[in-house]
């Protein structure tokens, strides 16, 4: 496993970059509710720092949130005492029985499991299936290639961090990779840390067909209610079947 997300990062991403999954919640509510699913347990798929998590709680559902950074679930632990949080690799951890499972901001294709694969995508599409009730939920999104195009070197800042990012992507294997120096303010300094981030790139149409032949009914979307898509992502929101169609799909697997 890679190290991912420590104190000051994990910091910096709560405060300054949580929009994305604070603006998607009245979207992903919306959508829980349409398929009739108004309680019940949802099983958050890279967590980060709870904020949809605290969404999920406040709304009366009940959550199981799986983060790879310790440093992530333990804000995460202290925003929404009243759900569980696990500490691990997304793409292994066991999956109990649930209504719905999610996983929003690309976490699908990071890298800090280096197993992530196709392969492994499509084995967790299976467990998914298997664990989700009839006619649950799957709501993800992921990074498409072309997601590094635009600048190369990004910076943002609040009032006591910043950050300096640098994006390559590598058209030939799909990978992108994100060089990013952290700066957060502690006491009267400022510490620096530097962080890797790599990720596997997946074409919507490939990831459609892992769906689809896990059982799922699939289609993608460019938005969460009002919130669009980070630039180069694409969402999918995929059915689980009845239960003799279950039946079948886990008799193949």
């Amino acid at each position: 496993m890679v190290e991912s997300y420590k104190t000051d990062l994990a910091y910096i991403h709560d405060t300054g970059f949580g929009d994305f999954a604070k603006n998607s919640a009245p979207g992903l509510l919306e959508l829980l509710d349409k398929s009739g699913i108004k309680n019940g347990l949802v099983v958050d798929l890279g967590c980060g720092s709870g904020i949809w998590a605290a969404e999920l709680s406040r709304h009366g559902y009940d959550v199981l949130g799986v983060d790879i950074s310790p440093a992530m679930i333990d804000i995460a632990r202290k925003r929404v005492p009243n759900a569980e949080f696990r500490t691990g690799s997304l793409l292994k951890t066991e999956l109990p029985g649930c209504v719905a499972v999610t996983s929003l901001g690309e976490c699908l294709n990071y890298l800090f499991d280096e197993t992530n694969s196709i392969n492994q995508l499509r084995r967790l599409f299976r467990r998914v299936y298997s664990a989700l009730q009839p006619r649950g939920l799957f709501i993800f999104d992921i990074a498409e290639p072309g997601r590094g195009k635009g600048p190369r070197q990004k910076h943002r800042e609040g009032t006591d961090w910043a950050v300096l990012i640098e994006v390559d992507e590598d058209v030939r294997t799909n990978r992108l990779t994100r060089r990013i120096i952290s700066f957060r303010k502690i006491g009267s300094l400022f510490r620096r840390d530097e962080e890797v981030h790599q990720l596997r790139l997946y074409r919507r149409s490939e990831v459609l067909k892992e769906l689809r032949a896990a059982g799922f009914r699939a289609r993608t979307r460019d938005r969460y209610g009002d919130q669009p898509m980070i630039d180069g992502c694409v969402a999918f929101v995929a059915t689980a079947a009845q239960k003799d169609r279950r039946s079948r799909v886990t008799r193949q697997t």
